[in-house]
């Protein structure tokens, strides 16, 4: 199985927090599926710590290369083809983060890991929690 990460699935795994569900804690530890980390989450982060909403760890470049490589994960850069699928998509979600997620996920066919059920109201996107 191949899935993208939503950012709090990645920040509640990183922190072995009981607010991951159990199947995302199996789909995550398996060490068969692919498991990718999206440029989206790694800006979410970015930008929600510089503006107070969470703290990361600094610098945060090494922080996510650590990351990665600690837990088997695959980055998914941001590309051209994702940024314009947003276009498309019905105004349902108004995060910007999660809208670009949503782009990756149509475009490379992943499902996403994650508990907002805004994104599981798109019906091109396959979601797992």
């Amino acid at each position: 199985m191949t899935v993208i990460l939503d950012t709090h699935a990645f920040l509640w795994w990183i922190d072995n927090s009981e607010k991951l569900s159990e199947t995302a804690r199996k789909v995550i530890a398996d060490s068969n599926n692919k498991i990718y980390l999206s440029a989206v989450s790694t800006w979410e982060i970015a930008i929600k710590d510089q503006l107070g909403k969470l703290t990361a760890p600094k610098p945060l470049l090494p922080f996510f290369t650590d990351q990665l490589h600690k837990n088997n994960f695959h980055f998914l850069p941001i590309q051209m083809e994702h940024t314009c699928k947003v276009n498309d998509l019905e105004n349902r979600h108004k995060d910007p983060f999660d809208r670009l997620l949503i782009g990756q996920s149509i475009v490379e066919r992943i499902p996403i890991l994650t508990i907002d059920s805004m994104i599981s109201a798109y019906k091109e996107v396959q979601t797992i929690w």
